[in-house]
């Protein structure tokens, strides 16, 4: 019987909602979180001549033939689980091992994918992203990337209005066990006079865009679900992130050229899915910001409607809307 393979945390509570929706279907779904490998699943693959891979994973209560996978929902698992027992070059060893192994045999599945984890690993670079996007003619801000702070103060010269700081990659690291978020902050003419500790790592700047609102667009397969994102308060229209309480949410329409754009840069950059950030100028331009190939989706369905899991779970039967 046809399989839908779920790859994700275990405590990821938008996956629930997908597996939810596929089981209320009658649908078979195998879901493990990769963490479980070694110590809770056990795998063996075989390859020959006659077929791809087969063989499969168990746990103790279940097993799937690889061989039966239609599908793969792919979502940020947790790192591989080894033994305590192995000395730190071992469990470096061991965890080189199982990515190569467990990992290279799921990417090898001929299967539907939301998301591949090639395309996953290479849509997440914002450079890339914006590249994408450049040649598919959406409009994006001008983007410095340095750890120079001269070209800063130089793009800055060469911006007419504010520039802002962001990060390049994930804005969210744990310090003293505390989990801490880097928000989008508008630069001032003090910061850029004292711009120590651009030189420690990779930054990225871009032009201000004045907004009227921001859209949250979740992408799957060919289906848009455009959400406004309405900042009542100044830090959210800063970045919207930064204060969750004062944002208001609205279903809206996504104009036939973004479709269109859209769909070829999903297309570039091989994703099923992705939840990508605009803003939507006073004039109602729409300026792309980022691609999150793996973004969060679930609180948009609960403030909006928009049927997003129901969307995931079609792509992943192959359902055409």
């Amino acid at each position: 019987m046809p399989s839908i393979l779920i790859v994700a945390a275990r405590e990821d509570w938008p996956t629930d909602r997908v597996v939810k929706t596929l089981t209320d279907r009658g649908a078979e779904v195998f879901r493990i979180d990769a963490a479980d490998f070694p110590q809770e699943v056990t795998l063996a693959g075989y390859i020959g001549n006659a077929h791809g891979w087969g063989g499969g994973l168990r746990t103790s209560q279940r097993a799937l033939d690889l061989l039966d996978v239609s599908a793969c929902y792919f979502r940020s698992p947790n790192p591989f689980r080894l033994s305590p027992d192995m000395s730190e070059p071992e469990r470096r060893f061991a965890a080189a091992q199982a990515r190569a192994g467990f990992g290279g045999i799921l990417t090898a599945l001929s299967c539907r994918w939301v998301n591949h984890p090639l395309a996953m690993s290479r849509a997440e670079y914002k450079p890339v992203q914006l590249a994408a996007a450049r040649l598919v003619d959406l409009s994006i801000p001008p983007t410095l990337i340095t750890n120079n702070p001269d070209e800063v103060r130089a793009f800055a010269r060469d911006i007419p209005g504010p520039i802002i700081c962001k990060p390049v990659a994930s804005p969210v690291f744990i310090e003293a066990d505390e989990l801490k978020t880097v928000y989008t902050r508008r630069l001032t003419e003090h910061d850029l006079d004292d711009l120590r500790g651009i030189e420690t790592t990779a930054h990225l700047f871009q032009a201000w865009v004045d907004k009227a609102y921001e859209v949250r667009l979740t992408v799957v397969g060919e289906r848009m679900f455009a959400a406004k994102v309405h900042a009542t308060s100044p830090k959210a229209h800063e970045d919207w992130r930064s204060d969750y309480k004062s944002l208001k949410y609205a279903p809206t329409e996504v104009p036939p050229d973004i479709k269109h754009k859209v769909c070829g840069l999903m297309e570039d950059l091989g994703l099923s899915f992705a939840a990508l950030d605009f803003i939507v100028s006073p004039s109602g331009a729409w300026t792309f910001l980022e691609a999150n190939p793996c973004g969060q989706w679930d609180w948009i369905e609960h403030a909006t409607g928009l049927p997003i899991a129901g969307a995931i779970a079609d792509e992943l039967q192959g359902v055409i809307a």
